[in-house]
């Protein structure tokens, strides 16, 4: 069972805390997008200056106070170690108002089944709490561990809505299917 604060601001899982994050999450957030690894898919979240890091915390911060959600640091309830980020944010798709969900964790965390959980929880946030916007998540095709979060986030595949992105084509997963030309939901 899973809880959440009113402000958003803490969602809780049975093993993981997401909390807005704060200016001592920038050296985590630095650690994680300069990692080649954690941006083998998409190279260009990759970070290569702790200025970048700061004006990335800058932009989550900003999405915060603008519409009161946006990224979440993740970590386990027993450690202050932060694990990764995984939030929402507004944005366009196919000229369609949507939310993008967005993960990417440490390293260190891959393979324990943290991803899906968090992304699982800001899913059922999105759905309670922001219902007018259609969810998605962009995928990488060859990034299979990121498709399997999304299908453990309750997405399904939208191939209808795949796009470019910035890194090339986007698979779109989705919890609502939309049409791109009429904007509503398909059933």
């Amino acid at each position: 069972m899973s809880h959440w604060s009113p402000a958003a601001e803490e969602l809780r899982t049975a093993r993981l805390s997401l909390l807005r994050p704060t200016e001592d999450d920038i050296e985590a957030i630095f650690e994680i997008h300069r990692d080649p690894r954690t941006c083998e898919h998409n190279p260009s979240d990759a970070l290569a200056r702790f200025e970048e890091a700061e004006a990335l915390y800058r932009r989550w911060n900003d999405q915060w106070q603008r519409y009161g959600y946006g990224y979440w640091v993740i970590r386990r309830h027993d450690s202050d170690q932060q694990l990764g980020f995984c939030g929402i944010k507004p944005m366009e798709l196919n000229n369609l108002r949507i939310l993008n969900l967005f993960y990417r964790f440490a390293t260190s965390a891959w393979g324990q089944g943290f991803a899906g959980e968090a992304a699982r929880e800001v899913t059922d946030w999105a759905s309670r709490h922001v219902p007018d916007l259609p969810l998605i998540a962009r995928v990488r095709p060859a990034n299979i561990a990121s498709q399997r979060v999304a299908i453990r986030a309750g997405l399904i595949r939208a191939e209808h809505l795949d796009a470019t992105g910035y890194d090339g084509l986007d698979w779109i997963y989705t919890a609502r299917p939309h049409s791109p030309s009429t904007g509503r939901s398909h059933r």
